[in-house]
């Protein structure tokens, strides 16, 4: 997948999704959040799947230390969600919470989220993770947008801002190859330390919507609930068992 194709479907997904908040009823939210939790279960296998092995095997020194920046990461997304209230989550019900003020803490957190997130995709199985990655932006930026419009701010400003936020993963994506290629100052040394901070952050997120996706108020709802997240595994299963098999022949 060429670097331009990945820019487009990450821009795009998450410009496309916050401003749907335009034409879409806020309140009704369950195809949101059915796909958050299909996202989540799909993030959470790739991350198992891929990112903790290659991680692992790619650490220069003890693989001891590298645990200690995948927890690290775990801890600073804790950090981060004292300032975005859960957005990443796609929680739309704290966008009502802040009408008429600027959602400076959350847009902030937002983005370093989003920056972050696009530090794994100079990895080899980039389209496992554009399209996982893509997909959770998409109740994220919705719900982000909800937020901004409940804030009162013009059209204009909110479609900026949404703009800024969808920029945030292709210029994690571009800061991370310039990482790996050795481009960008004399830091490739540290890649897969970043990596294991960025693998935190996505053990969290993911794990935190599959808790999340027992909780629904019925019963049938829970159940589709349940059904996405199987598919997000299997999919992403499909796709660990295609590559495995691709190698090995």
């Amino acid at each position: 997948m060429s670097s331009t194709l990945i820019i487009v479907i990450l821009f795009t997904s998450a410009l496309a999704s916050g401003l749907s908040v335009f034409f879409v009823k806020r309140d009704n939210t369950n195809a949101l959040k059915l796909i958050l939790s299909f996202s989540g279960a799909y993030l959470f296998s790739i991350t198992v799947l891929h990112l903790i092995p290659h991680v692992y095997h790619t650490h220069s020194s003890s693989s001891e230390t590298i645990g200690l920046f995948v927890l690290g990461g775990f801890l600073f997304q804790l950090v981060l969600e004292q300032f975005s209230h859960g957005i990443e989550h796609g929680h739309i019900h704290h966008a009502h919470s802040s009408a008429g003020r600027f959602p400076l803490g959350i847009m902030l957190s937002l983005c370093i989220h989003a920056l972050l997130e696009g530090m794994p995709l100079a990895s080899h199985r980039q389209h496992e993770l554009v399209f996982g990655i893509a997909l959770h932006h998409v109740p994220a930026a919705f719900a982000l947008g909800s937020l901004l419009v409940n804030a009162s701010l013009s059209k204009r400003y909110v479609m900026l801002l949404l703009a800024v936020f969808a920029a945030m993963t292709p210029l994690g994506y571009l800061f991370s190859k310039g990482i790996s290629s050795g481009d960008i100052g004399d830091i490739a040394q540290y890649f897969d330390r970043m990596m294991a901070v960025v693998i935190g952050i996505f053990l969290h997120i993911s794990t935190t919507i599959l808790f999340e996706s027992g909780t629904a108020d019925h019963h049938k709802f829970n159940k589709r609930k349940m059904i996405a997240v199987a598919l997000g595994i299997a999919v992403s299963l499909l796709n660990f068992l295609f590559d495995s098999s691709h190698h090995v022949h």
